[in-house]
């Protein structure tokens, strides 16, 4: 996988989950924050982040940059997928499967930010297991990781793109 610069593109963040985690110290509880936070530039590229702070904006901070280093690129027919993939990640399992042109994106909470940012307008999803949002987004990165397109297949099998359609 090739690293790709934030730098040259323009992204945008959007922050999916903002957990509050308290730590049980002897004088009393310690209160932290951690956000989730999805980067992309609606145009096939997309990240996402996690970061731990004692403030909201610094945990945000965080995620921002975490999100940014961790860019992949999505392969895209139009504007939805090029075929049908399941994600899983430790509990839980993301079905994404293309749409016709102009159904939209059919995905809820964390599936939705990481679709629309990637740049996918017409997507159908389902979560099967757990509903954890950092477990849903990495599902739905490991489904858009190991999604391929039909260059890169024929290429693999060694055959032309038109002979791979017959």
């Amino acid at each position: 996988m090739a690293f790709i610069d934030p730098a040259q593109l323009d992204l945008e963040d959007r922050v999916v989950a903002i957990n509050r985690i308290t730590k049980v110290v002897k004088g009393g509880r310690r209160l932290r924050f951690a956000a989730l936070v999805v980067v992309g530039d609606h145009n096939g590229h997309v990240g996402f982040g996690t970061g731990k702070a004692q403030e909201v904006p610094e945990a945000i901070r965080k995620a921002v940059d975490a999100a940014r280093k961790n860019l992949i690129e999505v392969p895209t027919v139009g504007t939805t997928l090029p075929h049908e993939v399941i994600g899983q990640y430790s509990g839980s399992r993301i079905m994404l499967k293309p749409a016709i042109a102009g159904s939209g994106v059919a995905a809820g909470g964390a599936v939705r930010a990481v679709m629309e940012l990637a740049g996918i307008a017409d997507v159908t999803s389902k979560s099967l297991g757990s509903n954890t949002p950092v477990n849903v987004v990495r599902a739905t990165f490991d489904g858009l990781v190991n999604m391929k397109d039909a260059e890169s297949v024929a290429k693999l099998r060694g055959v032309s793109v038109q002979h791979l359609a017959e």
